[in-house]
């Protein structure tokens, strides 16, 4: 989705010390697929499945309950990317898995909101 920045700008911030932040900012090199006004989307280092792509949000917020509280706009684009990233990969029809984690207990390493969209294999369940 192009277009004006979404949510409100005085929510709309980056952290120095984040390593998405700096990726978005182009400081750190990343093998981009998918960007818009809102969110922007890039492989992961150390895949777990065929595609393994994250998408995350253009500023910082630490995790998805707090992007849909701050900025649900950007919540909604954020979901609007994984669909566009699934169908560029070529996983929409066969079918893609999206993951969310929020806080350490569920092994969340970069406290910047993201979504992992996996797919290119059958996925098992339960996820773990």
């Amino acid at each position: 989705m192009e277009g004006p920045a979404m949510g409100n700008p005085a929510t709309r911030h980056t952290e120095p010390d984040c390593l998405f932040c700096k990726i978005v900012a182009g400081e750190i090199p990343s093998t981009v697929v998918h960007e818009d006004a809102a969110s922007f989307a890039f492989r992961d280092l150390e895949p777990q499945a065929p595609t393994h792509v994250l998408v995350i949000p253009r500023h910082h917020v630490p995790n998805v309950a707090a992007l849909a509280d701050e900025a649900p706009e950007d919540a909604a684009a954020l979901l609007r990317a994984v669909a566009a990233v699934a169908a560029q990969e070529g996983i929409a029809d066969s079918g893609y898995r999206t993951v969310f984690n929020t806080g350490a207990d569920a092994q969340q390493t970069v406290f910047h909101a993201h979504i992992h969209v996996l797919g290119g294999r059958s996925m098992t369940w339960p996820p773990g």
